[in-house]
């Protein structure tokens, strides 16, 4: 059966295939979250594709590209992710117009990662020692990206966005206000604008030290984890941008907070990301905190998208912020 979302925007991708040179065999409709994804079997070499319709507002197409320049980046060396692909033009991107809602999106066409969502298989997982495993082959990812990208001078004219103090607590945070969400009550808005600048001035105090701070995927969450037998691979670099290692970790993690195996499934990742590269018990003592920035910044990304439709998501998570900032303590 044919969907609204697919009847709305697979002319345009078809399209945009066309500058990549690319006929498909087949297209599929993935998803319509914040960018539109479809799937491509291209008929030259049957090999699949993954075609994104980047929503118009978030990056301009200097910052797409430098997407694109770090993933390929990443997989020169021997990171999994997907790999770019240009148009006939050399180009990373082309434009395509969506005749029934009048945008213009930049269109990018990448090399299809195979494998099921670590979402999904720790849902299904009942074998903890098992998904603590697969937490550490995370670990160990985002270890090597770090390590990359410690080790990487980005070409000049790169951009992407600072997740910085200002970028995650200040006056206009990256992800929207969270204080001003909908549901919060006027003493949960009050209280977490005072807990927000007692955070910017933790995150100061921290500093950006070149081994704590870098170009991180900033959204490490375990539905952009793609695990292929003892393979792992990252996808969606879409929120990528320049921000402390332990807010990565937080991303990662954040999405278990109320798992009964939370402890493991923590101490799985960590173990995963020291067999690959150094992080200290101290800069570890900071992850509660790094924790709870995560979800108020989440709390500001509904804010930034209120034609989401609502889920339970929402209000669990309202209620987990507001119960652990009301008695936080700063361990800086």
């Amino acid at each position: 059966m044919i969907t609204e979302a697919e009847q709305v925007y697979a002319p345009a991708a078809r399209r945009a295939l066309v500058a990549f040179g690319v006929e498909p065999a087949d297209l599929r409709f993935i998803r319509l979250a914040e960018n539109v994804t479809f799937r491509v079997t291209d008929a030259r070499d049957g090999l699949p594709l993954v075609l994104r319709l980047h929503r118009p507002w978030y990056h301009d197409i200097v910052a797409l590209q430098s997407e694109h320049i770090w993933t390929r980046a990443l997989v020169q060396a021997g990171i999994a992710a997907p790999e770019p692909l240009l148009t006939q033009a050399g180009e990373s991107f082309t434009q395509a117009e969506i005749t029934e809602t009048g945008e213009r999106r930049w269109v990018g066409l990448a090399r299809w990662v195979e494998g099921e969502l670590l979402a999904d298989v720790i849902a299904r997982e009942t074998d903890t020692d098992a998904n603590a495993s697969r937490m550490a082959q995370v670990g160990a990812i985002m270890a090597a990206m770090h390590n990359q990208a410690r080790g990487w001078t980005p070409p000049a004219g790169f951009q992407r966005h600072m997740l910085d103090a200002d970028g995650l607590m200040g006056p206009k945070p990256f992800w929207g206000p969270f204080w001003d969400q909908a549901i919060l009550s006027h003493g949960e808005r009050d209280m977490l604008l005072r807990m927000r600048d007692r955070l910017h001035a933790a995150l100061t105090c921290y500093g950006q030290l070149a081994r704590t701070f870098s170009l991180i995927h900033a959204d490490l969450h375990p539905s952009n984890v793609v695990i292929d037998g003892a393979r792992a691979a990252v996808i969606d670099f879409d929120d990528s941008g320049f921000g402390w290692h332990l807010y990565d970790v937080a991303a990662a993690l954040t999405a278990y907070q109320g798992h009964p195996d939370f402890a493991v499934l923590r101490d799985g990742f960590i173990a995963g990301y020291r067999s690959v590269r150094a992080i200290s018990d101290e800069d570890l003592t900071l992850l509660p905190m790094f924790l709870l920035i995560r979800d108020m910044a989440t709390l500001g990304w509904y804010h930034q998208r209120p034609e989401l439709p609502q889920t339970a998501a929402l209000p669990q998570l309202k209620e987990r912020v507001c119960e652990i900032a009301t008695d936080f303590e700063l361990p800086i």
